[in-house]
């Protein structure tokens, strides 16, 4: 048996391109004691994956992928055969082995920081793609970041850049479940049109429009309290600008810096932080797994509730992820982005 995987040809410079990346044939391991091979049916993608398309990434994120060889990313699938007394074919399943058509995945151990080690999903409370968006690790990420490293308060003005994709859009909307006035920034009138009559925000604006500080300003006259940073650069000086006395930033990208090719611009009032008593704290999804369960909870009871929504933006067929990934770097999608796999030739 043989399928497809999506490998690097080699490191972009500056925007990815789908010339970077070539579709191949490779034979399908089988698996051995304590594995299982699973049928990849939805794979995930995720702007962070630009920083393991770099030779070396950030120093502490996770490691670089390597060339001609499978990118990984997280994945859903199916157990077709099993190697492990905790797993058995027909499983429905979520692990970091993505971009291929035939995974082989260990069961023991945990893959990056836990939020990738193979588990489980349970096709009840949503389809198997919610498990790689609003109930995966961009769902997570938005709730943990706002509950435990923003820390929400009563009264708090919210604001989420990148708030139509798939961190963002689950980030505005937990906002105002939990009482708050919230703003979102995005790429686009016709996204900001989306933020204010489907989510029902307070305000939204599009940063492509005019200075990020002067529309933040416009949105928040009298400031804000909890900034969501999805983007660095200018919008993370806009927010420090704005945000009143003890204030939090809770940092989970910088989007914007993603696939620049000189150096990054520095903050200009980073000052700000010490005149009123800011804190800013960066923080990633995957070392909040212990809250996975708090969060499955509540979120799949608002799903049910419907009052969460969410958008993806679907593109099928594996030889397509690198087009996928482009098109998400470059703002043109919407919510979760994902690839369905389908079948191999």
């Amino acid at each position: 048996m043989r399928g497809r995987q999506v490998q690097l040809l080699r490191y972009p410079e500056g925007k990815v391109r789908p010339e970077d990346f070539q579709v191949v044939q490779a034979p399908v391991e089988r698996p051995a004691a304590d594995e299982v091979l699973v049928r990849n049916t939805w794979c995930s993608v995720d702007p962070g994956m630009r920083l393991q398309m770099r030779p070396a990434g950030p120093a502490g994120y996770f490691p670089a992928f390597e060339l001609d060889a499978p990118l990984g990313g997280m994945a859903v699938g199916e157990v077709v055969e099993s190697r492990s007394a905790h797993f058995a074919p027909g499983d429905v399943v979520v692990h970091a082995h993505g971009w291929r058509d035939y995974a082989v995945v260990t069961v023991s151990g945990e893959a990056l920081r836990g939020i990738g080690t193979l588990r489980r999903v349970d096709t009840s409370l949503a389809p198997p793609q919610a498990y790689l968006g609003v109930l995966g690790g961009p769902g997570l990420t938005a709730y943990a970041g706002l509950l435990h490293v923003a820390g929400l308060r009563e009264g708090d003005v919210v604001w989420v850049s990148a708030a139509a994709g798939a961190v963002g859009s689950l980030a505005v909307q937990i906002a105002r479940l939990k009482g708050h006035r919230v703003i979102g920034s995005t790429g686009s009138d016709e996204k900001v049109a989306m933020l204010r009559d489907e989510l029902g925000l307070d305000a939204a604006f599009n940063h492509r429009a005019g200075a990020v500080a002067d529309q933040l300003r416009r949105a928040a006259p009298d400031g804000i309290d909890v900034y969501f940073d999805n983007v660095g650069g200018d919008h993370l000086e806009a927010a420090l600008g704005s945000l009143r006395r003890w204030g939090r930033v809770a940092i989970c990208g910088a989007v914007s810096e993603y696939e620049g090719t000189g150096a990054p611009t520095g903050i200009r009032n980073l000052f700000q932080a010490v005149a009123n008593d800011l804190t800013l704290r960066g923080f990633r999804g995957s070392s909040y797994v212990e809250h996975r369960s708090a969060f499955e909870r509540d979120v799949a009871g608002w799903l049910r509730d419907g009052r969460i929504r969410y958008r993806e933006t679907v593109v099928d067929g594996l030889e397509h992820a690198p087009d996928a990934i482009v098109g998400q770097l470059a703002g043109a999608t919407t919510g979760k982005v994902l690839v369905r796999v389908g079948r191999g030739r």
